[in-house]
């Protein structure tokens, strides 16, 4: 290997490792299963691998992933096998039983109640905070689309009865 290629290589494993717990939050919310997550935090990060270098910084790239984990989700999502997969009732992380813990358990498992473009949808505007224009075009979507889903989806959480009595604003 070359000088730049292991420069390069130690570049992309700093950056995995001070972003990739947010890379693989952002896939499990997408997927609402752990293993799945990895897997499409893992096939982004490959297919992205090779232009680290071209970008000028980390933001910039990790921008580029996240984008790539979104349109590999809605790839997946649109084949049928990932269709007919269902996620387990056993929600990861479940330290403890109260408060905002209680909260975020009861959130996570409205969403994966959720028809999963509605997640994706929900997941970008509001965990990613993404204008609805970069949303449709990260998914590939028209924006009426977009605000059809998000205003499905939200109505669809007030609903739930994982939120019943809670008040939850995105």
């Amino acid at each position: 290997m070359t000088e730049s290629l292991v420069d390069e290589a130690v570049g992309f494993e700093q950056f995995v490792a001070e972003r990739g717990r947010g890379l693989l939050r952002a896939a499990w919310l997408l997927t609402g299963d752990h293993h799945h997550a990895e897997d499409l935090v893992q096939t982004a990060l490959a297919k992205t691998w090779g232009r680290y270098a071209a970008m000028s910084n980390d933001h910039k790239f990790e921008a580029y992933v996240r984008t790539t984990i979104y349109r590999t989700y809605v790839s997946w999502w649109r084949r049928m096998s990932w269709r007919s997969e269902r996620p387990h009732d056993d929600v990861p992380d479940t330290e403890a039983a109260g408060g905002a813990d209680a909260l975020r358990v009861d959130l996570l498992r409205a969403l994966d109640g959720l028809p999963r473009m509605q997640r994706a949808v929900l997941t970008l505007r509001f965990v990613d905070d993404m204008p609805t224009a970069e949303v449709a075009h990260v998914l590939g979507i028209p924006e009426g689309t977009v605000k059809s889903h998000s205003h499905r989806g939200c109505a669809a959480l007030r609903g739930s009865v994982h939120l019943a009595g809670q008040e939850v604003t995105p």
